[in-house]
């Protein structure tokens, strides 16, 4: 089964509803500031404000989308995320650093702790391809410049995790003043459950 928008947008709904957006067969956001996932490790804060466009999903699953942003500040970001609660998820995305340099990266949060693993790109990459796929308690995270050619970001477990998580899009800005992001090519493929 696959939840493609705009056609099953009622299935999805806002945690944190971004000052403005509209759905049409893209998703178009502007962040607000001070908005952003992270839990505590290395900098010592905790915030869990970020806008996330989610459905709750059973069971095992592949996200994928295209994301498009105009970032103008450090860690401005738009990505996929998948999420238990404040202390269980995990996310990927390119965040932001300057106008020649940024870290596509992801994060996972475990027992309210979060990790952060990047590698450098460009500054100038502001479209890319994300996916996000639940076996089990494990995620898989990828990343592609097409659509087509995926290239693996991370093997991840996450501890104490349920059977349903939210599921779906989401950007924030945590030290700038907001930003612009495009979402296209959206797509939730579920586990067939009738599989042996």
């Amino acid at each position: 089964m696959r939840i493609t928008l705009p056609a099953h947008r009622a299935r999805f709904q806002w945690a944190h509803e971004p000052p403005a957006w509209q759905l049409s067969d893209v998703l178009e956001l502007t962040t607000a500031p001070d908005t952003d996932y992270w839990q505590r490790t290395h900098y010592g804060f905790q915030r869990d404000n970020g806008h996330c466009f989610f459905t709750p999903v059973q069971g095992d699953f592949t996200l994928r989308a295209e994301i498009h942003s105009a970032p103008n500040a450090q860690y401005d970001q738009c990505g996929l995320l998948a999420r238990a609660n404040a202390a269980t998820w995990v996310k990927c995305a390119a965040e932001y650093e300057t106008a020649t340099h940024s870290r596509l990266g992801s994060v996972v949060t475990n027992h309210g702790y979060s990790d952060w693993a990047t590698q450098d790109v460009a500054g100038t990459v502001t479209r890319l391809w994300y996916r996000l796929r639940r076996a089990g308690d494990d995620i898989f995270v990828d990343w592609s410049e097409d659509g087509a050619d995926w290239r693996q970001m991370r093997i991840a477990h996450l501890h104490a995790c349920p059977a349903e998580l939210q599921v779906g899009v989401y950007a924030c800005s945590p030290t700038g003043a907001g930003f612009t992001c495009r979402v296209t090519h959206l797509q939730i493929e579920l586990a067939d459950r009738d599989a042996p």
